[in-house]
């Protein structure tokens, strides 16, 4: 137990358990874009020594980002994020594709959900592959699903929300003897597991800088060699006509150093923050009537995701927040409806235990002593509105 003055400490602090959502920048990177805004802040179109001393920032940023992805430089696309990157991989295909048919997994983060509904809308075919009670696709009825109309397959390398972590290399084999395209939402699991892309087969994969202690606003679309896609976004021909805009090189660069940081200890820091998770599990597994969602060992190594019966949602995210906990919850309410996250719909999740889910997604900054405070946290927070709540525990 923590004494009192650790106690008051930790009250003092606010503990942030939200890294799923976004990330603080590393001071280093901070740095680094710095020296870019005040020094190379030419337009990397321009043909004057500032304008190609920016396209000269931006290039190295591309080479060091395909080393450490395992691409190749012109393999690589840089974009506003992962909802754009994941926009520009599914349209950019289905529209430029004879093949009507477009097959993506029922817990893909919104930005592939929503995309997929709006091309469903315009007269495309799209299924939505299920996955099983702990998240992980079901890759027998998924392969079923293939079929000679069929463009596009799209699974998330890993879940946002219940962290699970799909079998993507068994897909990309599957899709390369199909011959059907494949693309993976990479963004959660880059700079927590080793991505080599040149290994996993992808012809298309997003990521998001803000994800690893980048800046927000910018992220990258890999697009392997030979894959020909449409532009989301037209105007000057910027990123091989692929992606027009003025380039964000100060976010490009931030991007580039962002993940070459987290790559430098990413394993050690991976395994510690696993110790982290484990114990947030085993605590939280102690609190009557919980259930942890998503699989035991296949997951992310910073994500836990519980629900706790009888609890709901965003009440236990606003009192965790005035205990100076930050966290996140699978459900949203409003006056009007009560929904709960489509990913723990596809799990099979009853509603009851829906409403009550709780994310903590760990970081580099956090530590042992805030995970001890958070266990103490929990647990009182829970009981305290169990006995508010009308239903019966």
């Amino acid at each position: 137990m923590q004494n009192y003055e650790e106690r008051k400490c930790m009250q003092l602090k606010k503990i942030y358990l939200d890294n799923a959502a976004t990330t603080q920048v590393d001071e280093r990177v901070l740095e680094e874009m710095q020296r870019v805004f005040l020094e190379n802040y030419g337009n990397a179109s321009s043909l004057h020594s500032f304008g190609q001393n920016a396209l000269e920032e931006m290039e190295k940023s591309r080479e060091k980002i395909a080393r450490i992805l395992g691409a190749k430089p012109k393999e690589i696309y840089f974009t506003s994020g992962g909802t754009e990157s994941n926009n520009a991989a599914i349209k950019g295909i289905m529209n430029l594709n004879e093949k009507n048919k477009l097959i993506v997994s029922s817990i893909e983060h919104p930005s592939i959900i929503k995309t997929a509904e709006y091309l469903k809308e315009k007269g495309k075919k799209v299924f939505f592959a299920q996955v099983n009670e702990k998240g992980i696709i079901k890759i027998d009825e998924l392969e079923k699903q293939i079929d000679s109309n069929t463009s596009l397959i799209s699974v998330m390398h890993s879940n946002n929300e219940i962290g699970s972590i799909q079998p993507i290399k068994e897909i990309a084999e599957m899709c390369e003897t199909k011959k059907v395209l494949f693309h993976s939402d990479i963004v959660q699991s880059t700079a927590k597991i080793k991505i080599d892309l040149n290994k996993l087969n992808l012809n298309l994969a997003s990521v998001s800088g803000h994800k690893f202690y980048g800046p927000k606003g910018v992220g990258l679309l890999f697009v392997k060699e030979g894959t020909k896609i449409e532009p989301l976004i037209h105007g000057g021909g910027q990123e091989k006509k692929i992606r027009s805009g003025t380039e964000n090189i100060p976010g490009i660069v931030g991007l580039a150093k962002a993940l070459e940081l987290t790559e430098e200890n990413r394993e050690q820091e991976m395994n510690r923050q696993e110790k982290l998770r484990d114990k947030l599990i085993k605590g939280l597994n102690e609190i009557k009537k919980s259930k942890l969602n998503g699989h035991e060992t296949k997951r992310l190594a910073n994500n836990v995701n519980f629900s706790f019966f009888g609890v709901e949602g965003e009440a236990l995210i606003t009192l965790l927040d005035f205990e100076g906990i930050q966290a996140s919850t699978g459900s949203a309410c409003s006056s009007k409806n009560l929904k709960i996250s489509h990913v723990l719909e596809a799990i099979g999740l009853d509603h009851i235990w829906a409403h009550g889910s709780l994310r903590l997604s760990l970081g580099k900054n956090n530590t042992e002593k805030e995970i001890d405070y958070t266990l103490e946290k929990i647990p009182l927070v829970v009981e305290k509105l169990r006995k508010m709540s009308s239903v019966k525990i």
